[in-house]
């Protein structure tokens, strides 16, 4: 099992920044690939942001491509979500997930609550 702990939501104005930070519960975070998804109120979830386990390789949905920035730091067993010029459609809570190697994600966070005022 692994756990994974959100933090650094908030309430910001559009044009912001945040980064939101996730521990994971596990000596092998390295072999883990690495994703945020948000989703907002009667919406589906949308997968925002991933990072490969092997060759630290991005993803990025349209939706945040140029204003997202996913990192990983295995030594903190930590993955970053930068979100720069926050916009209000980027409100939603914010969930981290893990996936070994290259399985599906399997383990999520709690989520943190990011919300953007215009």
């Amino acid at each position: 099992q692994v756990q994974l702990v959100e933090s650094g939501g908030g309430l910001v104005q559009a044009g912001d920044s945040l980064r939101l930070s996730c521990v994971a519960s596990t000596v092998t975070f390295s072999r883990y690939r690495m994703g945020w998804f948000r989703q907002a109120p009667e919406k589906e979830r949308e997968y925002v942001a991933g990072i490969h386990w092997d060759d630290d390789t991005e993803y990025y949905a349209n939706s945040v491509k140029g204003r997202f920035s996913i990192s990983r730091d295995n030594a903190k067993n930590t993955v970053y979500l930068q979100m720069n010029n926050l916009k209000p459609e980027d409100t939603a809570v914010y969930y981290c997930a893990a996936a070994y190697r290259d399985l599906q994600f399997d383990y999520w966070g709690q989520g943190t609550q990011v919300t953007v005022s215009s």
